[in-house]
């Protein structure tokens, strides 16, 4: 199993390299290439996670290694339905890479298999963590918009047409996969908090402890809310959009990451 990943690792980071190579080069080969590569390194990742699941008998998502797996895998498959319905030019310049990041810190996370404790044991593991973290890999992805967004407008305010402004698609384009992005994964978001009112319940006997994920989880939630209301209420759109599109994921980052390492609670046991 651990040579499995360590191969999907290795299709991702060839695909990152077709994907940077393209976007200097501009070949279409070296696109096709990239794109298969990415293809190729989400079905093996998703033989990985299946492996995992056989092996833990749960669903592999309880762990940091297995969390930011699944997460790299949802953007995978995320980015290749968003490219097939919406023609993004060199968006897998920036979305691969970051694939691969995560990947990189999976690889260097503890991949032992641990018994679960007595709060995992529920039919809700599978259902709220996995829809919390396809979350985040949507959020992930108008990240990414976020950033060509600025990188591209930064080159028009100043003139300088060079580099990004030859190859990246329009301003009102990266608005729009802003938007469908955040169409996705804010509901996505929403869901997420809901199963794990449940789940709470069901395990603690109370929907809500205001644990540090769970405050964090609000915040992020709220940040999004706020980008969307003024998106559609106030025209809220293009730079301003972008830049919380990226602090909206700096949030939902430091919910996955920042609160189980630096901050006590419930959710403590998930290392």
């Amino acid at each position: 199993m651990k040579y499995l990943f360590i191969s999907t690792l290795a299709i991702y980071v060839a695909a990152t390299i077709a994907a940077l190579a393209y976007f200097a080069t501009q070949q279409e080969k070296i696109r096709n290439l990239g794109r298969s590569l990415l293809a190729a390194a989400g079905l093996a990742h998703t033989g990985y996670l299946v492996f995992c699941y056989l092996k833990a008998g749960h669903t592999p998502l309880t762990s940091n290694h297995e969390a930011v797996s699944f997460m790299a895998w949802a953007m995978t498959w995320g980015f290749l339905s968003f490219r097939y319905r919406y023609k993004v030019k060199n968006f897998g310049a920036f979305v691969s890479p970051l694939i691969t990041l995560l990947m990189v810190v999976a690889a260097l996370s503890s991949t032992t298999v641990r018994e679960l404790p007595p709060a995992l044991q529920s039919g809700w593991l599978p259902v709220h963590a996995s829809i919390a973290l396809l979350a985040n890999s949507f959020l992930a992805l108008a990240f990414c918009g976020g950033v060509m967004y600025l990188l591209l407008e930064r080159e028009i305010k100043h003139k300088r047409f060079g580099l990004f402004y030859e190859r990246l698609p329009s301003l009102e384009a990266l608005d729009n996969l802003n938007e469908h992005c955040l169409a996705v994964g804010f509901p996505l978001l929403t869901l997420g908090i809901i199963t794990g009112s449940l789940w709470a319940k069901q395990a603690w006997g109370s929907y809500w402890h205001w644990d540090p994920k769970e405050t964090w989880s609000l915040i992020t939630w709220f940040l999004y809310a706020a980008l969307l209301h003024q998106r559609f209420t106030m025209g809220w759109r293009r730079r301003r959009a972008a830049i919380m599109a990226i602090v909206g994921f700096g949030a939902a980052l430091f919910t996955l990451w920042g609160v189980s390492f630096l901050l006590e609670g419930v959710h403590s046991y998930v290392r």
